[in-house]
């Protein structure tokens, strides 16, 4: 080799791992944003919205559940929109739309007016802002998940992949540090324009991540496949076509977000039912989401060197066992039952699924349908948890002792991920160029000469012959 060709290799291989980091780090951002968002607008759900967007009525509670769901009914369309163009045209370009719509959205909620000023239109224009939240995180977290892993050298896609998540878990961190003092208001502050600071400051997360976002590159394997020619016509038809068990086992899969959920809105409205103090149950999610940024990095590093499905099946196990433990100590109003069990399900099983989906999800999938594929399976899977707090709610009979039955129900969503994570083929072996195709096929390196093999696992396309030359 050369001086010339070692400077050139040295050269590339700088910014292939200053792509790797940047990559990272705009995920991180971008997650970070719509957990801020997630968290911040459950919190309100479960304390604030009810009084000021439902003037609390009767069913203000519910109600006010409901406007934190439906913003899942629009993650499926967003996830086929963004999806589409992220596979089509570029992560880049879809990521930057995602935090765009995400940013502006929630910072809107921020100067609402509310029902005493301009009645029933208030939760109208709330709903409104949710859904296009709900269309932003539709393609969010899959299209940074793809970016990451695709510029991740291989062997280490899960450690960079779960970056995307400590986004998240930084996000949820900085909502709750945020919501402490706010609830702790005098309620007719908190009630007028208290609530509403922590919406606005979003847009400092927004004009950060933007900045990062817009210097960055797209994958390699991606622009060999648009400047080839190959990509995917209509990404979402044809990951249907190739690929429908992947989808299907993405969205079984997801249900481990249904825990989520429940803990960030019914269980804090069930905690403060229970008579233990709002401020008490924000700073044991604060302790839960230390744990959890530990737990990440550490868990992704396992699933590089062990496999995904084992580090998945744990935590989504673990989580369901944990559960149960949770519901009894707030029940009986032990506090620091409720740290340690919170801690133990959310901050350390939990977030071992949490810290791996990313790589695990994208790598069922070729780079042609990678975004589309993710993000329309984990939206259809986050549905259901959406409206998970509702149903809990609901299964709670007004009766907040009866909480066997929404202990039951996030358990058995645990258990269906992990049986449906089971049933992934293992990736964290498998080259990048690779990932998504059956065992059958021969992948060549640029310029070298293509072989046409069928696939041989039921993950494969139907007809892959262009897509195996990246």
């Amino acid at each position: 080799m050369t001086h010339q060709q070692r400077v050139v290799g040295k050269e590339t291989a700088g910014r292939s791992t200053n792509q790797t980091k940047k990559a990272a780090l705009s995920a991180f951002l971008g997650g970070a944003l719509e957990y801020y968002d997630f968290v911040l607008f459950a919190a309100a759900a479960a304390i604030i919205f009810p009084t000021v967007f439902f003037h609390n009525s009767e069913s203000a509670t519910l109600l006010s559940f409901a406007t934190f769901g439906v913003a899942y009914l629009a993650r499926p369309l967003g996830a086929v929109v963004l999806g589409h163009f992220g596979d089509k045209f570029g992560r880049k370009k879809a990521l930057l739309a995602s935090l765009l719509i995400m940013g502006l959205a929630t910072f809107v909620i921020g100067i609402l007016p509310s029902y005493d000023q301009i009645g029933f239109v208030a939760p109208v224009l709330l709903v409104g802002m949710r859904l296009l939240q709900g269309f932003s995180a539709g393609g969010e977290v899959a299209g940074a998940s793809s970016l990451t892993i695709e510029h991740s050298p291989e062997g280490r896609r899960a450690f960079w992949g779960s970056w995307t998540v400590q986004g998240v878990g930084a996000g949820m961190l900085l909502a709750t540090l945020v919501m402490i003092p706010v609830a702790a208001m005098p309620d007719e502050i908190l009630f007028s324009w208290g609530w509403r600071l922590p919406f606005l400051a979003s847009i400092v997360v927004l004009l950060v991540a933007f900045f990062v976002r817009r210097t960055l590159e797209e994958p390699e394997v991606f622009e060999d496949v648009k400047q080839s020619g190959r990509t995917a016509k209509v990404p979402v038809v044809e990951v249907f076509r190739e690929n429908w068990r992947g989808v299907l086992r993405v969205v079984f899969a997801t249900l481990y977000f249904v825990p989520d959920s429940i803990m960030n809105v019914f269980g804090v409205a069930f905690a403060v039912s229970m008579g233990i103090d709002r401020t008490t149950v924000l700073w044991s999610a604060v302790v839960t989401q230390i744990v959890a940024l530990m737990t990440r990095p550490v868990a992704g590093i396992l699933a590089d060197r062990f496999g995904r499905k084992p580090v998945f099946v744990v935590g989504a196990l673990g989580t369901a066992a944990m559960t149960f433990g949770f519901f009894s100590a707030v029940s009986t109003g032990n506090i620091p039952m409720m740290f340690v069990t919170n801690a133990l399900m959310v901050g350390l099983f939990l977030a071992c699924c949490g810290a791996i989906y990313p790589a695990f999800y994208a790598e069922m999938f070729t780079a042609r349908t990678r975004y589309t594929g993710m993000a329309v399976g984990l939206q259809l899977g986050s549905v259901v948890s959406g409206f998970a707090p509702s149903v809990a709610t609901l299964l709670t009979r007004s009766d907040p002792t009866n909480w066997l039955p929404v202990a039951g129900m996030t358990a058995a969503a645990l258990v269906i991920a992990a049986v449906a994570a089971l049933t992934a083929r293992e990736t964290h072996r498998t080259p990048l160029h690779e990932l998504g195709l059956g065992k059958g096929n021969v992948v060549h390196a640029p310029g070298s000469p293509v072989i046409h093999n069928r696939p041989d696992h039921d993950d494969a396309p139907d007809a892959v012959p262009s897509l195996i030359q990246n």
